[in-house]
């Protein structure tokens, strides 16, 4: 690498069909708050917790697919997932060991996108 650099900030945006409706939704499931919007009507969102950003953007129409839009990596990976299930947040893949080191689970917001939690093994 011929010049030196740092990574200041990189967070995953991810497209949704409505975007209050899906503020509402992460902000509820991982505890994250709204830090910024922009638009009339609002197309986009910055929701944060701490130092954690992610980004919603308005898509019309828009419907999640197969592929996981996010990796989120968390310490009580356990906690987060009976989170979601009382919140009757859709599990894509439930809670397993995984053979790469993680506890992990999938779990799918309002428009299908799909987020992959991790946390890793002791």
């Amino acid at each position: 690498m011929s010049a030196s650099f740092a990574l200041v900030r990189f967070a995953p945006t991810i497209p949704v069909s409505d975007v209050e409706r899906s503020a509402a939704f992460y902000a509820s499931v991982l505890g994250m708050d709204e830090v910024f919007r922009n638009g009339d009507p609002t197309g986009f969102v910055i929701l944060e917790r701490a130092g954690v950003e992610l980004h919603l953007t308005l898509v019309p129409g828009h419907r999640g697919t197969t592929a996981n839009v996010a990796h989120l990596m968390v310490h009580g990976v356990d906690a987060l997932y009976g989170r979601c299930a009382e919140l009757g947040v859709p599990i894509v893949k439930g809670i397993r060991d995984a053979d790469f080191g993680l506890r992990t689970f999938v779990f799918a917001d309002p428009d299908g996108n799909r987020v992959d939690v991790g946390e890793e093994r002791a």
